[in-house]
């Protein structure tokens, strides 16, 4: 058990946690959640005795381990297997004493210890998780030296899961995963054997992989029983409540106040107005909830192009040697919402360069003559201009354009006046993230390519980028470990593997089932129906809406293709050129209608089946 007692903390005279208290029951999985800059990260690092409590106690049982993951897995010659095996430092000494004891006492002593931590079969431990975060067995014989920073921050992720502390602290251990490896990262923690602690921004883990949210907020800290989803709804209530007992008595105070204006002068009224005045000084003013700060994203709007935006046809594409991905047949419009899944390696981020012009394919690559392409990678936050601040980054990209303007274009991306004036390297990670997601849409592109957008963002952050997503105008291609941003945002899934693109006939559920089950190749059923809840039904009849007026938008395309194609004059022989371009139009638009008719009915029956099971 985990017990915070009246803890107070303070950094350079400002307090992070004044009386706090918390009790963690030994085996709870819990996600700790707050506001950026409140202290979660603190709160860790007191956990573990690395700064010293102003006030309070933490308590833990004698002898707990606590573990947590290194910045950074050394750059060294040891294998992965190895240096994860090493991780388990009790493990690691009994094996090494083993090799070296000679008496009988302790040579006894050191395999039943052994027996007792299951260390016969560590290897198969080790080499299980490393698999599940990404390293096949030919990676994990490698040296760490053969890895780059980041993929060694998987290896240091997957020592202390095999470590197996008593308490295991994680603070954003999904940034530096793919969408498979936090989906088997869920699962391993769900099944975890002792306390876990995580800081997480990502809701699907806070939803699957814990059943408590300790909640930072005011300084103080609360414990609520579920997963996040259960506790934002049981904040909302909260809120309201608080907020209506803030304007009940308000309200008391204001009429008691004009009251006791109205009459203290008047004898007759006198002594009934010194009462209200005891009554007002003992009416505690409630001070309601502070609101959210709110997330915005401002998505500038594309004009509308011809169907389809995009188009390859037998395409390879690779990095001088033999080709990622090949024989690429794909189609994008301007309405599409595309997830990419498909495990590491693979080529996602291959696909997204080759569609956003980054690298060059062979083959036929047919693109809108007016097409703007968007592209946010992660990499491009560390690109950003350290000694620059946003507003400068963005005199750069528009140098014509008034101060006022660019304000307020960054303002549309929540960085306000105060944000605008300083040097990127004094911004917060979720900062430089919005100004990147600035700079990416700054052109209103066609096509949105977001390769991993959510690293840097809090939990408001990434609902306003749903929302604004499900709003913008222009294709999106979504790179992701994000399950949530995904099952909202994306209507179309293509899965990369084996060095080829795919439609995924089964939604994401399907392909998390997958791969949790370890499968040799996708299951191409859906799950079994579950019965339709309220809210997934608001999602179903959600997506009706759009492909009525996905619809509806190429209808009005076709008529005015339509009306175009019944000029007279286009039929002349000297403009039989501009004939074939409109007859190819029409043509594109009746093939896209067709699609879009199809995706209406799909959806209108998906809506009929949850109704029917409601």
């Amino acid at each position: 058990m985990l017990r915070l007692d009246d803890i107070s903390f303070s950094i350079e005279g400002r307090p992070l946690f004044e009386g706090a208290s918390a009790t963690i029951p030994t085996g709870h999985k819990v996600g700790l959640v707050g506001r950026n800059g409140t202290g979660k990260t603190t709160l860790f690092r007191l956990i573990r005795g690395e700064l010293a409590l102003e006030g309070g106690s933490v308590t833990l049982p004698s002898r707990a381990k606590i573990g947590g993951v290194a910045q950074e897995v050394p750059s060294s010659g040891t294998s992965l297997l190895d240096t994860v095996l090493a991780a388990d430092a009790e493990r690691a000494s009994l094996m090494a004493e083993a090799e070296s004891a000679s008496d009988p006492a302790r040579i006894a002593a050191i395999q039943t210890r052994l027996a007792d931590i299951d260390a016969w079969s560590a290897e198969g431990r080790a080499s299980a998780i490393l698999k599940g975060l990404g390293f096949d067995t030919e990676a994990q014989a490698r040296p760490c030296s053969d890895f780059s920073g980041g993929w060694r921050m998987r290896v240091a992720l997957a020592g202390v899961l095999f470590a197996q502390p008593d308490l295991l602290l994680l603070d954003e251990p999904t940034n530096y995963l793919d969408l498979e490896g936090a989906l088997w990262l869920e699962s391993y923690l769900a099944k975890y054997p002792h306390t876990v602690i995580i800081i997480s921004h990502d809701r699907g883990l806070l939803n699957r992989a814990v059943d408590h949210i300790l909640h930072l907020e005011d300084r103080k800290l609360t414990l609520y029983a579920g997963g996040y989803d259960t506790f934002a709804r049981t904040r909302a209530e909260q809120r309201a409540v608080q907020a209506a007992e803030a304007q009940k008595v308000a309200t008391q105070r204001a009429h008691m106040q004009k009251f006791v204006d109205r009459f203290r002068a008047k004898a007759s009224k006198a002594k009934q107005a010194q009462s209200r005045l005891k009554m007002l000084e003992k009416l505690t003013p409630i001070t309601p909830p502070s609101e959210a700060a709110k997330h915005v994203f401002s998505f500038p709007k594309p004009e509308e192009l011809s169907p389809p935006i995009l188009r390859l046809e037998g395409v390879s594409v690779g990095y001088g040697g033999p080709p990622v991905l090949r024989k690429l047949d794909l189609r994008i419009d301007q309405d599409d919402r595309i997830a990419l899944l498909g495990r590491n390696g693979e080529g996602k981020s291959t696909l997204s360069k080759l569609l956003a012009r980054k690298l060059d394919g062979v083959g036929q690559v047919t693109r809108a003559a007016k097409l703007r392409v968007g592209y946010f990678a992660q990499h491009q936050v560390d690109e950003l201009e350290i000694d620059e601040t946003p507003l400068q980054h963005l005199q750069r990209a528009r140098p014509g354009e008034a101060q006022p303007k660019l304000r307020a274009r960054l303002a549309g991306f929540g960085l306000m006046a105060e944000q605008a004036e300083t040097v990127v390297s004094r911004l917060s990670g979720g900062q430089k993230a919005r100004l990147s997601l600035l700079l990416a849409t700054l052109d209103a592109p066609h096509l949105l390519i977001l390769d991993e957008p959510t690293n840097h963002l809090d939990i408001e952050s990434r609902e306003a980028l749903v929302e604004a997503l499900t709003q913008y105008d222009g294709a999106v291609v979504l790179v992701s470990h994000d399950m949530h941003l995904l099952s909202l945002v994306a209507d179309r899934v293509w899965l990369v593997s084996g060095g080829h693109v795919t439609p995924f006939e089964g939604d994401l559920e399907s392909y998390r089932a997958f791969l949790l089950a370890n499968d040799t190749k996708p299951a191409r059923e859906k799950p079994k129906p579950k019965r339709a809840r309220s809210d997934d039904i608001a999602v179903l009849r959600s997506e009706l809406r759009k492909c009525e007026a996905r619809v509806e938008r190429l209808e009005e395309m076709r008529s005015k293709l339509a009306q175009k194609l019944a000029d007279p004059e286009l039929y002349d022989d000297a403009r039989a050129g501009d004939l074939r371009v409109w007859q190819a139009k029409y043509t594109e638009v009746m093939e896209a209608l067709d699609r879009a008719e199809a995706l209406w009915v799909r959806a209108q029956e998906a809506v009929d089946t949850a109704t029917q099971e409601a």
